[in-house]
């Protein structure tokens, strides 16, 4: 999920399945898989850091992060706080000592020279950083009713789940592209400020191998590749700048 600007598609999607697998197990592959994933990032010149809800770290650097996070409900509360301490730790292999990140409405603000991700799901906080133009990253463990893809999919992007041979398998293509488009979305967000897209549906995709090539559908000429790949019973998706 986002830890940015929020936009208000999710108020929108209709609830999923309640039969779900075990959240505990589902955390810890997802934590296996995203960890798995460290060489692939460090390529791309990528830190992180990854935290769960309940870890004892997990609380405010100073002030400013105690009075977010006081204002909070507890559940949002443990998700910002896991979101920062994983972004400290994303700071801290990419050899910054951070102390309190603070934020531009939900959009975290990284140390000078740097750019990042937040994300968190299903009490699991990911975050990413580098010395990058932007970046964007997102974790999803819990699955979009195909019913919803008409919130997340313009027309032209909805064949594949449209032509789904089953609900699951539907299910599937929809949260891939669901996390690729909100990494995106990040990126692009802070590339591009104002000029960024206002909407999951204001940037366009086509799948490539390993994930999605995207773009503002008002800007086609900047593009970017967004890796996607299996995390637990969900999926991580991250996207960097510059654009191709």
């Amino acid at each position: 999920m986002r830890d940015a600007a929020g936009r208000g598609e999710m108020d929108q999607v209709p609830c999923a399945s309640t039969a779900r697998p075990d959240p505990a197990s589902g955390r810890a592959g997802a934590e296996h898989a995203v960890l798995l994933l460290r060489p692939a990032l460090r390529a791309q010149g990528l830190s992180l850091g990854l935290v769960r809800v309940d870890d004892p770290e997990a609380r405010p650097a100073g002030p400013g992060e105690w009075a977010s996070a006081a204002a909070m409900p507890p559940p949002r509360r443990r998700d910002f706080l896991a979101g920062r301490c994983a972004a400290r730790r994303a700071l801290a292999e990419a050899g910054h000592s951070a102390g309190e990140i603070p934020r531009s409405g939900r959009r975290p603000l990284f140390p000078a020279g740097f750019e990042g991700s937040i994300s968190h799901s299903g009490g699991l906080a990911v975050a990413l950083a580098a010395r990058v133009p932007a970046l964007g990253c997102d974790l999803e463990l819990r699955g979009l009713p195909p019913e919803s893809a008409h919130i997340v999919l313009g027309p032209d992007e909805r064949g594949p789940v449209d032509d789904a041979p089953d609900r699951a398998v539907a299910a599937r293509l929809l949260l891939r592209a669901f996390s690729a488009k909100e990494a995106a979305f990040k990126a692009f967000g802070a590339l591009l400020d104002s000029e960024a897209p206002a909407t999951l549906l204001g940037i366009g995709t086509r799948p490539v191998p390993g994930g999605f090539r995207a773009w503002p559908r008002g800007l086609p000429g900047h593009v970017i590749d967004v890796r996607v790949r299996p995390a637990g019973p969900g999926v991580f998706s991250w996207a960097v700048a510059p654009v191709v």
